[in-house]
């Protein structure tokens, strides 16, 4: 799931233990704050366990069920080996099994960039093989995902053929605060008032809320921002845009463009926090948050924004946004965003001081455009004449943003956005 899912409820199971089931079909549906999916199996096999209930809600990195395949162990018992390797075989059929029957989730595999599954995770931990020396191990599977039988394979020839063993650094834990529960504040009930429970998606968005501001130092930027050649250019462009582009030309894809310009010109902004460490991310992701006909919030994510043209840009606005209306986004929609963006001015709003979406370190609210009288300066003199004007309001952590930074970031998205050349085409 997501950076910032730890945990998931199973809203129904697809199949049944004893069921058949083939790789990429769906084995349960999963609900969670940002998106309810399917999870698809990976393997061709036989559902022969399942560990949790409709309703239960999991822990990412717990095993659910157990899909039992047509592994090559076996089979490699019978090719033409020596006698002393055929033990070595029989101890790694142990070691899966062993690794099956544990179920509790293993630690410090978050250290790592790779998928790992719980299998995996579980005969490295009963072998003794450190993350680092997993990391080293080749994976066949689906996107190079080590598999079983890779595991299997690496088990036997590791006393011939040992991987390169990298030093871990240790994982910092997350400050004491963040961790601590809300205070319960008594509250007393009047005539009239009606009693309703929070849903699953926003007790979940709450947690989240109230851990990013017990955990990220909050301070925000203020910039005032003249887009009235962007407000006429787009006036001017939207009819051909969408006769030749079968799209709606909105304000948003604009506005993403500039503050993907943004973080190309100040990557310390493009980082994320772990523990001590900061994380500078190589792509840029922006999470465009997107309010739901049920009131709810979720964040799709345009990956390698900066790689988009206008036109590319508008197309995964448009995309993004109609999947989110319609309950259709996938987990892949939702994950691995490195900056968001939010647009507080849909509702009316000129400011605002939105709250930042951990582990990312900041985020930028676009106010409502307004028609504001102005000072104009012109070489024959300053005159007062009607602009369109919005405010970009930035929030970010000042555990490693500073004030300059935070502050020439709003800015750089203010100047790319006014000196937009209201001549060019798209």
């Amino acid at each position: 799931m997501g950076e910032s899912v730890a945990e998931a409820t199973i809203t129904s199971w697809l199949k049944e233990v004893g069921d058949t089931i083939e790789m990429d079909e769906p084995v349960l549906e999963i609900a969670t704050d940002k998106v309810d999916s399917e999870v698809p199996s990976e393997v061709d096999g036989v559902v022969t366990e399942i560990l949790f209930n409709v309703d239960d809600v999991v822990k990412v990195g717990e095993i659910i069920a157990i899909i039992e395949t047509d592994a090559d162990v076996a089979a490699t018992t019978t090719d033409p080996v020596t006698q002393t390797e055929i033990p070595a075989v029989s101890t790694i059929e142990k070691t899966v099994e062993a690794a099956k029957e544990t179920v509790s989730p293993i630690a410090n595999f978050s250290d790592s960039d790779r998928f790992y599954s719980p299998l995996v995770k579980n005969m490295a931990k009963a072998e003794g093989i450190s993350v680092a020396e997993l990391d080293a191990v080749p994976g066949t599977g689906k996107e190079g995902r080590v598999t079983k039988n890779d595991m299997i394979s690496y088990l036997k020839n590791r006393s011939e053929a040992p991987a390169a063993v990298k030093t871990e650094a240790p994982k910092a834990s997350a400050p004491a605060a963040a961790s601590k529960p809300a205070p319960k504040v008594a509250v007393s009930l009047q005539a009239g008032d009606e009693v309703v429970a929070m849903s699953r998606m926003r007790k979940l968005i709450s947690g989240h809320m109230v851990n990013s501001v017990n955990t990220a130092a909050h301070v925000q930027s203020f910039v005032e921002c003249d887009v009235t050649n962007v407000w006429n250019w787009r006036a001017k462009v939207k009819d051909a845009f969408l006769k030749r582009e079968g799209e709606k030309l909105t304000f948003t894809p604009i506005f993403m463009q500039a503050v993907a310009h943004a973080l190309k010109k100040y990557p310390g902004m493009n980082v994320s926090i772990d523990g001590d460490n900061i994380i500078n991310r190589k792509n840029i992701n922006l999470g465009m948050a997107a309010a739901l006909p049920d009131g709810n919030l979720i964040v799709p994510v345009i990956k390698n924004a900066d790689q988009l043209n206008l036109v590319g840009m508008a197309k995964a606005v448009n995309s993004l946004a109609l999947k989110a209306r319609s309950g259709k986004l996938a987990p892949d929609d939702i994950q691995n965003g490195t900056y968001t963006v939010t647009n507080v001015g849909n509702f009316g709003s000129i400011m605002g001081t939105p709250i930042i979406p951990l582990p990312q370190v900041g985020i930028l609210a676009l106010g409502a455009i307004r028609k504001t009288p102005a000072v104009i300066e012109t070489p024959e003199g300053d005159f007062i004449g009607i602009r369109m004007k919005m405010y970009l309001s930035h929030s970010y952590d000042h555990r490693v943003i500073d004030g300059a930074l935070g502050g020439m970031f709003a800015k750089c998205v203010a100047d790319y956005l006014e000196a937009w050349d209201v001549n060019q085409d798209f």
